[in-house]
């Protein structure tokens, strides 16, 4: 008869310190291999649906249905891709406009200097001079890490779609592995699970997809107010990026203020850039997000941004972009496991997300609620104790 080992609480926190880092070791050793498989993962779940209607609706065989999926998904990527390609052959064009209008401006930036700090233009060349005596050898280590780094992307653009079509074709296969390799009384937990994580990740990327159209819509705008030249694809650039959290809106914004110079040296463009992104970013982190990005894993702020920078170390942007749907999976494991329970806690956000204002919801941005008692009924007697919450917590408690 097997017994359960029962550990104290420091032995059990080890051992699970041990394996976060142990996986995370394999996961940056094996990013090459693991990153497109989660990739092809997620977009095998946003694609799911179409498949489904293409195979019952239509009556195509499986294999036909998950084909012409995949193919529009392709299809699609490279319709856009060649879209930008046009666009961006067009502006570099205007690359001696550019390099024209940035001489221009740091002229009158030595110009500003020199009259109110006086440093000579010669003082400031020598500075710069000695700044950048090694930008050439860093250039060339650069370049050579870009070669790599272009390289493994064109491998993976390659693979991402056959292992996204063998997953969709696959699935059912999948499903019963899992179903064989955990014991029968824990099947129901398992399916849970399953579909739990299939709901987080797709509703959390189709949450950004739309977050990505509309933002590209708002830029672009935006950009043809201030009659910034290239504003649609600058637009569908900044959407793009803006899917890599916190660091992405800065180079987008970076490149639109670069791009601009192609058709004037103005500084009052470079200012209206600058603005039209400030107000993008307010109304998509204010509104858009908290409407539009809904995902059924509410995970905190704190956990959200430490993910992003440990999956920026481990594997780069892929790894940025990787971070919150991988907390998500992790969470409802964790919910729905007794040990882990407390883990999943830590990672959730149980602060109220709006409050009523004359019938209206609004976002909530103040944290502080009235405090309610709550009782926790156990095999033990507990005290009673006095939290911060949400009314759905305490129903769910109650209940």
């Amino acid at each position: 008869m097997n017994e359960i080992i029962k550990l104290p609480f420091y032995a059990k926190l080890t051992l699970i310190l041990l394996s976060l880092i142990s996986f995370g070791y394999i996961f940056y050793i094996g990013q090459e291999i693991l990153i497109p498989i989660l990739l092809s993962f997620i977009f095998a779940i946003i694609l799911r649906p179409i498949a489904h209607f293409i195979r019952h609706k239509l009556r195509f065989p499986h294999v036909i249905a998950v084909m012409i999926t995949v193919l529009l998904f392709i299809l699609l990527f490279i319709g856009l891709f060649a879209f930008l390609s046009i666009q961006v052959s067009e502006m570099a064009n205007d690359f001696n406009k550019i390099e024209r209008n940035i001489s221009i401006h740091i002229h009158n930036i030595q110009q500003y200097i020199r009259e109110h700090f006086n440093i000579s233009s010669r003082e400031q060349k020598e500075y710069l001079d000695t700044a950048t005596e090694d930008s050439m050898e860093k250039g060339k280590e650069l370049l050579g890490t870009t070669l790599a780094s272009f390289t493994d992307t064109i491998l993976n653009i390659i693979l991402i779609p056959i292992y996204t079509f063998l997953i969709l074709l696959y699935r059912t296969h999948f499903m019963l592995f899992f179903s064989k390799l955990i014991k029968k009384e824990y099947h129901p937990k398992l399916q849970d699970i399953l579909s739990q994580i299939k709901v987080a990740v797709k509703s959390y990327i189709v949450g950004l997809i739309i977050e990505m159209i509309l933002v590209s819509l708002l830029t672009t705008i935006g950009f043809m107010i201030i009659d910034v030249k290239y504003a649609i694809l600058l637009g569908i650039v900044t959407g793009i990026l803006n899917l890599i959290p916190y660091v992405g809106i800065l180079f987008a914004g970076a490149l639109s203020i670069i791009a601009s110079l192609t058709g004037t040296p103005d500084l009052s463009i470079i200012v209206g850039v600058i603005v039209v992104n400030i107000i993008v970013q307010l109304i998509d982190n204010n509104i858009l997000v908290p409407l539009v990005v809904s995902s059924k894993v509410q995970i905190n702020a704190f956990v959200s941004i430490i993910g992003i920078i440990i999956g920026g170390a481990l594997c780069g942007i892929s790894g940025m972009f990787l971070a919150i749907p991988i907390i998500a999976i992790l969470k409802v494991i964790f919910d729905r496991i007794e040990s882990l329970e407390p883990w999943g806690y830590l990672m959730g956000d149980d602060l109220p997300k709006t409050y009523t204002w004359r019938n209206i919801k609004l976002p909530l941005f103040d944290s502080e609620t009235t405090p309610k008692k709550i009782i926790i009924k156990t095999d033990i007697t507990v005290p009673m104790f006095t939290e911060t919450t949400t009314e759905n917590d305490i129903n769910r408690t109650e209940n």
